[in-house]
């Protein structure tokens, strides 16, 4: 049964039913769409418009959401059921492929003069996962589709999950106002084949093998930042959870150091392992000198320690520092609550390189 959208105006507590007048012409539904995509229903970011696949076609509108899948966006343009079907599928076993490298590089063709990260960040309000493409939505755009469509959709969604759906826009004109409606063939909220997952790995950005992303929490009673910059360490623990990836840096790792709700405030290699702070050596004057005996703000020991709750100490030779108060941070910068983990955002490196001035080192 074919779907219809009605739109009334409440006028003396009655209803007067507008008229539609058809659909915007769809080069003009799809600036629409390009300009504010939450008319779908939901925040996306646009990365690409008339995307060129590897078979010499275009898809519409490419996007993404806060959780890293790609939407495929497909006008009808007017296409016989099979085809458009067709066509949308088509897309979608093409988009499964796409790295995470070619995502980012479908979106630096789309817009060059905005970074993907901080485009994302200010959309969601949060940076990129670290996996793009972990799963796809395929959606038909139509002022109305015929029966045939309707079924056939319908059937691939709710009978085999797979994740394809028609959205309908209808144009209403009232007292020289316009308005647009929008409604979905299938519940997007229910939907079983709201998204089919894919091989996760696939999508990752590749590490390089060298670099690490440190957190440097500051508390009032615990480590302070002018002790690490001063002696040439960093260190995590008060549990398990915060000291066992400070261990698992190795020497000669380079490290960027991020203060929490600061930025980051510097990068150096790793000179010496994780020992627990009363074990911590650092160099002072030229010569070795034990971590707790030095002049330090910050407190690193506490009654009733054990192993795994003990603070532990990186040795750490400074490329360059800042103090907590100049930290540099950039909307779309990674940040991760783990004290330390690899460092595989390309967009972070490259800025920070920049701003550090890292190149001149």
């Amino acid at each position: 049964m074919p779907i219809e959208i009605g739109l009334w105006r409440v006028e003396d507590e009655k209803p007067i039913r507008l008229r539609s007048q058809g659909a915007p012409k769809e080069a003009q539904l799809e600036q629409l769409i390009e300009a504010d995509p939450t008319i779908l229903g939901e925040p996306l970011l646009v990365i690409g418009r008339q995307v060129p696949t590897s078979y010499g076609t275009f898809i519409d509108l490419l996007a993404v959401d806060a959780d890293g899948v790609l939407h495929v966006l497909e006008l009808k343009r007017d296409r016989t059921p099979r085809e458009v079907v067709a066509q949308v599928l088509d897309y979608g076993s093409w988009v499964t492929g796409l790295t995470h490298d070619e995502v980012l590089q479908t979106y630096a063709s789309y817009k060059e003069d905005v970074a993907f990260e901080e485009a994302f960040a200010e959309c969601f309000g949060t940076n990129p996962p670290d996996e793009l493409n972990t799963a796809q939505r395929l959606s038909v755009i139509a002022s109305e589709v015929d029966a045939a469509t309707e079924r056939i959709v319908t059937y691939l969604n709710t009978g085999f999950g797979v994740p394809v759906n028609v959205v309908f826009f209808r144009y209403y004109m009232d007292d020289g106002r316009e308005y647009l409606a929008r409604t979905w063939l299938v519940d997007e909220t229910t939907a079983p084949g709201r998204t089919v997952p894919r091989r996760r790995t696939a999508s990752r950005e590749e590490w390089n093998g060298t670099d690490w992303y440190v957190s440097f929490g500051e508390e009032t009673s615990g480590r302070n930042w002018d002790d690490a910059r001063q002696y040439g360490f960093v260190s995590a623990g008060g549990g398990e959870w915060y000291s066992r990836v400070l261990q698992k840096m190795p020497e000669g790792a380079r490290i960027f150091v991020n203060i929490p709700k600061n930025g980051y405030v510097g990068v150096g290699t790793v000179t010496r392992p994780a020992v627990r702070f009363s074990d911590a050596v650092v160099t002072v004057g030229g010569e070795a000198t034990k971590l707790k005996d030095c002049d330090l703000k910050g407190i690193y020991e506490r009654p009733g320690e054990t192993d795994d709750t003990a603070e532990y100490v990186v040795g750490v030779d400074w490329i360059v520092t800042r103090p907590r108060t100049d930290a540099i941070w950039q909307r779309g910068m990674f940040a991760n609550q783990h004290s330390a983990c690899h460092l595989s955002n390309k967009f972070t490196i490259d800025r920070l390189t920049e701003l550090f001035k890292l190149s001149e080192e």
